[in-house]
């Protein structure tokens, strides 16, 4: 790497746990059981409208079942919502593209992949999605659909900090809360930092200019500042062009990509302060913020290094692969030479650790284990550090596994901040566990043996088996992210995707939300020696080793028949 390449990454880590420290605190004063909340004064008249507009009593909580009953009433009420938008597209205004009606199988996709906060896009946007859609459609579900991932979080975090209690919270407050308190005044900031950096907003059509070679050339408009802005914050991914984030009127220069790495990192990172606020044990939430961060440095040492170091059929080829004063070096196969080799590397590891779809590369053209590198970071659940609250609760999954083995271990009841761990939360632990690998290998194995699934296909042999791995690994895991080789746009893969982005979501936020019912009732019981400490180190490490190994006991045998055996291949 160059060294403005290791200037960028020191700098970008400095930022994120600045940005940690500073956001923390605010966002466990947002949901914490604290009457008084920062801001108040100001954000205080615009939830009371809500809720009066909407009949909500904020000082009524629920129990998991009704905050779960409520979650899915919401996202179901979204999801078709925004199918009915996509298919009348063509007869409402701000059409200014002429964008046609989206056909069902793709608009059921869409709506799901927006609401699940996946926004997989097997559409090109700037011609598929009217300037309305865009804005009340997927801009609106980029707020709400992490938000609904960080209200399912909080109930978690809240399980762990109460005690002998069956109420977790209220749905609505929370997601009120959230968006107004948190995700509009930070997306209100971003957005007008883009617009000064020329990312463009306005409510334009096409424009037809005449080139220097005497030709003409169509020049997209569009509500894109406001829509970028909260899609990096939200995890979300869906751009507003086809290009996604390699597009110059989404991200025009090296600051703002480094801006958009750094929005989409914040508020995962940020949340772990806040659940060691929450639980009143600030180890804990840096124990948790370590794993994270082992995990996603990991990543980006892996994918940056293999497309740093380039393709060695390349260089067989003639092609100048070394990092010079002239060009950047590296594997420069679908790469902007805006961002370089080093500069895709480090933004595809982050976005496939957040569970965010945006990309500033194709990774279709990334080396074989530069995209394996891309497909294990989803492989282990969106927890490195995954999106706003589907990390921090996955990642508690995992620490009540760690603490369960580590109990097996030294022969007594696993604890975790006082609570007892038993058979009733293991067994819906390994629910949340198995039920995304089900989904990934399932539609996976069916749909390379499948003849019109296969011929979506673009690249034979290990390539084309990752590219269909890839997909529903990232539908499931609610990513958005996808190998180009992949013809998604068929009612196959709209269909399957859409299910395994639905069973990637709900079939894991209901075994979370009942685990949270669960461990809130429970009483604290007092430490002893022989209680495992979960605020060292040693626990960090432990956590880790238990995310890897249970991804790569589930994973290895088609990571070995896809991007391994291709590497080998060189």
């Amino acid at each position: 790497m160059s060294g403005q390449a290791w200037l960028q990454l020191l700098a970008l880590v400095a930022a994120v746990a600045v940005g940690t420290r500073l956001l923390g605190p605010y966002l466990a004063a947002v949901f914490g059981d604290e009457e008084q909340a920062p801001g108040d004064r100001f954000f205080g008249p615009m939830e009371r409208f809500v809720y009066r507009l909407c009949g909500i009593d904020p000082d009524q909580e629920q129990r998991w079942t009704g905050y779960a009953g409520s979650l899915l009433a919401f996202s179901m009420l979204s999801v078709l919502g925004l199918y009915a938008l996509l298919r009348l597209q063509h007869v409402l205004p701000f059409n200014p593209t002429s964008a046609p009606s989206m056909p069902s199988p793709l608009a059921f996709n869409t709506a799901v992949s927006f609401v699940t906060n996946t926004n997989w896009q097997n559409y090109g946007g700037e011609l598929a999605m009217s300037h309305l859609t865009q804005m009340i459609g997927l801009a609106v579900q980029n707020f709400l659909s992490p938000m609904v991932g960080l209200c399912v979080a909080m109930v978690l975090v809240r399980s762990l900090a109460r005690r002998r209690i069956a109420l977790v919270g209220n749905f609505w407050v929370d997601l009120v809360r959230g968006t107004v308190r948190i995700f509009l005044p930070l997306a209100l900031l971003v957005a007008m930092v883009l617009v000064s950096q020329g990312v463009i907003q306005n409510l334009h059509g096409f424009h037809q200019v005449a080139t220097v070679s005497g030709g003409t050339q169509s020049i997209p408009g569009g509500p894109v500042a406001s829509q970028e802005a909260i899609k990096e914050l939200g995890q979300n991914g869906g751009g507003f062009f086809n290009a996604n984030s390699m597009h110059p009127f989404e991200n025009p220069n090296g600051f703002t990509d480094f801006l958009q790495i750094f929005t989409i990192l914040l508020i995962p990172f940020a949340l772990t302060y806040a659940y060691g606020r929450m639980v009143r044990d600030q180890k804990q939430g840096w124990v948790v913020f370590g794993a994270m961060f082992l995990l996603w440095a990991a990543s980006v040492a892996l994918i940056t290094g293999m497309e740093v170091n380039g393709s060695p059929q390349l260089t067989a080829r003639g092609a100048d692969q070394v990092s010079s004063s002239v060009q950047s070096g590296g594997n420069l196969e679908g790469k902007e030479t805006r961002f370089g080799a080093a500069g895709c590397g480090l933004y595809a590891a982050t976005t496939t650790g957040t569970s965010t779809g945006a990309v500033n590369c194709a990774h279709d053209s990334l080396t074989p284990m530069g995209g394996g590198g891309a497909l294990i970071n989803m492989m282990l659940g969106e927890v490195s550090p995954g999106g706003s609250g589907s990390g921090l609760y996955g990642m508690l999954i995992f620490a009540l596994l760690s603490v369960f083995i580590a109990g097996l271990m030294v022969g007594r009841t696993p604890e975790y901040l006082g609570k007892k761990i038993q058979a009733a939360e293991m067994k819906l632990v390994v629910i949340y566990i198995v039920v995304v690998p089900l989904a990934v290998l399932g539609f996976a194995a069916v749909s390379v043996l499948m003849a019109t699934s296969k011929a979506s296909i673009l690249n034979a042999g290990p390539h084309g088996l990752t590219e269909v791995t890839y997909a529903f690994t990232s539908a499931a895991n609610n990513n958005g992210s996808a190998f180009a080789g992949l013809t998604g746009n068929t009612d196959w893969y709209n269909s399957t995707l859409g299910l395994a982005m639905l069973v990637g979501r709900f079939f894991l936020m209901i075994p979370v939300l009942a685990i949270a019912g669960s461990l809130v009732r429970k009483q604290r019981v007092p430490a002893t020696s022989g209680t495992f400490p979960t605020g060292t180190g040693l626990f960090a490490v432990l956590l880790t080793g238990v995310v890897v190994i249970v991804v790569g006991l589930t994973y290895f045998p088609l990571l070995s028949l896809g991007p391994i055996v291709e590497h080998l291949g060189l």
